[in-house]
């Protein structure tokens, strides 16, 4: 039996903490590109954290919140009867985090140039990205398992690294 997609809101959010985590803390409920405002949210809070945390501190962030996130993903989909909806954007939060973590020291400059890049991979999904994003696709209406919820995360960790491979080339090729 298929049910009608839901379009979130801030009274949805506040439902269930699980929403919280997966709607970025209200940066997915953004009218246009809520992909692109949780990344910028991802950003702005990476600049808040980072000098606090160590790579241990990031590593358990991003294990934890991938694990939570997983959790978080599947609930919300669900609820908002859509396998992938749009304003779920914890997947790019942690994608972003790992990004900005792994490329650390750098400038506002180069965290621009990862920014442009993910969100490239992310929203084009080119080769790998578009395999991934396929790998665990539901269908509209249906039900949301666990592996689609996983599929959410798992398409921006590709775009992630993806996004690395191209900064790593252009740092030993040119830079």
């Amino acid at each position: 039996m298929t049910r009608a997609p839901i379009r979130p809101t801030a009274a949805f959010m506040l439902c269930h903490p699980a929403r919280w985590i997966a709607l970025g803390f209200g940066s997915g409920l953004s009218p246009k590109a809520p992909g692109t405002v949780g990344t910028l949210w991802a950003w702005l809070v990476f600049w808040v954290i980072a000098p606090w945390l160590s790579d241990v501190g990031w590593a358990a962030l991003i294990v934890g919140g991938t694990v939570v996130g997983w959790w978080a993903c599947t609930r919300c989909a669900r609820d908002l009867n859509t396998p992938d909806p749009g304003s779920i954007v914890w997947d790019e939060v942690l994608a972003f985090w790992l990004i900005l973590w792994l490329i650390a020291p750098s400038g506002f400059v180069g965290q621009l140039v990862a920014f442009g890049l993910f969100r490239f991979f992310d929203a084009a999904k080119p080769g790998p990205v578009g395999w991934a994003d396929r790998l665990f696709k539901g269908e509209r209406g249906g039900e949301v398992s666990w592996a689609q919820g996983f599929g959410i995360l798992f398409d921006d960790f590709v775009a992630a690294g993806c996004t690395l491979v191209v900064i790593a080339l252009y740092r030993h090729f040119i830079g």
